[in-house]
């Protein structure tokens, strides 16, 4: 029987870059939360906790995309290591701070500092690229990508907050630093998929958020990821109203197991739609999908309602990013694919803030209205983007001969 999945990682190395870009992205997951839980522990503060979290959170939000366009200019081993060595010490730095208890300030600077971390999804894409640019399988191996985001969200968090809670607070943020480390460390020593790097003149000496392929996928998906965030939110408050609390991490998961199962199922498929076309009808799913949500005032029905809300959220991933690969030129590839992500982190962060307003001030149930109306904008994006996502002439540049797998 044809595996799709099969045959990207029949090439030589694949599986090696792959499963470390796994352990190596854990920590995105694993240290915003993962600082939460250690420092309010340790300093009784959930203020400082939070606002220490959110430092790190927005300062790497913006510092990945031109850690990203220096990587696309200099290659993933000559900035991605410096980049991790910081973000390393950094947070090693923010561990002893909190554990010896020094003034609040080193937490704030440690936390900035240690922002410097890479976008390892970017980066893992564009080893993918490298391989199968103008192929197929390329959509495969983007499905897969988006799943392994999803279970790094999943499962990331959860060991994070475990391990602070099971062992001693610091706990959490240790092995997400010894996973960066050592993940990075692996993806980097193997130099063989690395992708080499183009001509300066080829980025046209800007940046990729100013092509207008990456501002129109950048804003829509910064509303995806509000649904994303809005559902977490939202269920944990209706399950704790319906006097069922442990009913939210069962409802949550079965959020991630319908895009999971979709993004396996449409990366297996050679879709011939334009990705323009297909992205608008995947959000247009996410969209009318956020509808039951309104409803659903039981746990099953609320379990059902988050389970279909789901189903779109990988295919919308695949298809953006499979638009930047077509839309953006090869020399900035990495910080184009690295917008994105970071417009889906905006989105999670603007979602949780709105969503847990609109929770306390009009009732749980309420809360989902953040997800329709966040639906209904990002399908009016990419909408009336269409021209815009469907003209290559931005980057009519040179590109280089499709490789074959060595």
């Amino acid at each position: 029987m044809h595996n799709p999945y099969g045959e990207i990682f029949s090439v030589p190395g694949a599986k090696g870059f792959a499963a470390a870009a796994f352990f190596a992205r854990l920590p995105i997951a694993m240290a915003p939360i993962g600082i939460v839980a250690m420092l309010s522990q340790t300093h009784g503060e959930y203020w400082l906790a939070g606002a220490v979290s959110a430092t790190f959170a927005l300062a790497n939000a913006f510092a990945a995309p031109q850690i990203s366009r220096l990587i696309d200019r200099r290659g993933q081993t000559a900035v991605a290591v410096p980049a991790t060595v910081i973000s390393v010490l950094a947070f090693a730095t923010l561990l002893l701070a909190t554990r010896h208890d020094w003034p609040s300030w080193t937490l704030f600077v440690s936390a900035f500092l240690a922002a410097a971390m890479p976008s390892v999804p970017a980066m893992v894409r564009a080893r993918w690229t490298e391989i199968f640019r103008d192929r197929p399988e390329l959509n495969t191996a983007f499905a897969f990508e988006s799943v392994a985001d999803e279970m790094v969200y999943i499962a990331g968090a959860s060991i994070s907050v475990g391990l602070s809670v099971a062992l001693f607070p610091e706990a959490g943020m240790v092995v997400s630093t010894l996973l960066l480390a050592f993940g990075m460390a692996a993806f980097i020593l193997q130099r063989s998929s690395e992708p080499r790097v183009r001509a300066p003149e080829l980025a046209s000496g800007g940046s990729a958020i100013m092509l207008r392929p990456v501002q129109i996928i950048t804003l829509a998906l910064i509303f995806v990821g509000s649904i994303f965030a809005t559902a977490e939110i939202s269920a944990v408050a209706i399950t704790k109203e319906l006097g069922q609390p442990t009913a939210a991490s069962l409802v949550i998961g079965v959020y991630a197991a319908g895009s999971l199962v979709v993004g396996l199922i449409v990366g297996a498929l050679n879709l011939k739609a334009p990705k323009q076309r297909l992205l608008a009808m995947a959000i247009a799913v996410v969209a009318l999908t956020t509808l039951p949500l309104l409803v659903a005032d039981t746990v099953p029905l609320l379990a059902l309602a988050i389970f279909a809300s789901g189903i779109a959220i990988s295919p919308t991933f695949i298809m953006a990013f499979g638009l930047i690969e077509r839309r953006v030129p090869e020399a900035m590839l990495t910080e184009g694919i690295t917008w994105v992500m970071t417009g889906i982190g905006i989105g999670m962060a603007l979602g949780a803030f709105v969503a847990g307003w609109v929770v306390d001030n009009f009732g749980a149930q309420n809360g989902f209205w953040v997800s329709v109306a966040a639906g209904t904008i990002s399908f009016a994006v990419v909408l009336l983007g269409q021209k815009a996502l469907a003209d290559e002439h931005e980057v009519e540049l040179p590109r280089a001969a499709p490789q074959a797998a060595e």
